[in-house]
């Protein structure tokens, strides 16, 4: 994982601090890291990459982790 996506997702301080809790409170939520970005899955289905540098791209945007966490970035 690159030093940016790190302090962004595990420090409290982080834009995406509430998106790593939200996989962590949520048994459907799995998660697998690749190439410096986190590929973010709800039951099998991915539904949202987060990287360090760049903006997250959302996949489904009607999953309840981007609507809630990412509002701004949801059409």
């Amino acid at each position: 994982m690159c030093s940016h996506l790190q302090r962004k997702l595990l420090q409290e301080s982080g834009v995406y601090y509430p998106i790593y809790q939200a996989i962590i409170a949520d048994p459907e939520v799995t998660y697998v890291l690749r190439s410096r970005q986190l590929h973010i899955y709800r039951n099998g289905k991915k539904i949202l990459i987060l990287a360090g540098k760049a903006a997250p791209k959302i996949l489904v945007p009607e999953d309840r982790i981007n609507r809630r966490y990412l509002p701004h970035a949801v059409n």
